[in-house]
């Protein structure tokens, strides 16, 4: 690496920053939802969807993130032998986080949903509420109280885990800072570390806030 000023070292770590923060978005913004469609395919009363769902959460649990990363960047050519650009580079590494961590948080939804007693479904259809009604206004809140903590925690090792993504080199922050350090440049990885810590921080301050709001529900 040439010599760099340390405007231009701020901005490429900046920039680095603002990538890993990128692909903590967008991984939340699908794998989230993604995950809980997953759950109900999991809880589904049809055994090939269930077994499809059981395989692919064993797969995405049981095999390395990096690993992962590779296979959806590196499959498309040696398994197919279509020549993919750059550009899907950052489209491979979205892909990988998305269906990695939609496993996970399905497998926290399920625990969630299925600890609800049924005997409050029993009430409900007493009511003469029909199950969408029953979900939604009767078990979503117990689940959400049930599953933050969880779900919490794995959105904070969502953010320790972008620095994979320079398995398949994507300059994220972490990958940037080691460049630097290369140089005989110590700084930059202080400076990473200060971006994750703070990003945890404001995360792991943001979830008790949220589990002290729902402290008053106590089902």
């Amino acid at each position: 690496m040439g010599k760099m000023t340390l405007q231009q070292m701020i901005t490429q770590l900046a920039g680095g920053m603002a990538v890993s923060t990128q692909i903590f978005v967008i991984t939340l913004l699908f794998s989230l939802p993604l995950g809980l469609v997953i759950a109900f395919g999991r809880m589904s009363k049809n055994k090939l969807i269930q077994t499809i769902v059981k395989v692919y959460i064993s797969i995405m649990r049981g095999t390395p993130l990096m690993l992962q990363l590779m296979v959806v960047y590196f499959g498309p050519y040696y398994l197919f032998r279509i020549k993919v650009g750059s550009s899907y580079r950052l489209w491979a590494t979205f892909i990988g986080f998305v269906i990695n961590y939609a496993a996970y948080f399905s497998e926290i939804y399920r625990g969630g949903i299925e600890a609800i007693p049924k005997g409050q479904y029993e009430a409900g259809q007493v009511l003469g509420m029909k199950k969408p009604q029953i979900f939604f206004k009767i078990v979503l809140m117990q689940v959400v109280k049930r599953i933050t903590a969880p779900i919490g925690n794995e959105i904070i090792t969502l953010v320790k885990d972008t620095s994979l993504a320079s398995v398949i080199a994507i300059p994220e922050i972490l990958m940037n800072a080691k460049d630097f350090s290369m140089d005989g440049l110590i700084w930059p990885l202080f400076y990473s570390a200060v971006f994750f810590l703070a990003f945890c921080g404001v995360l792991t301050l943001l979830f008790a806030f949220v589990e002290k709001k729902l402290d008053y529900y106590k089902g």
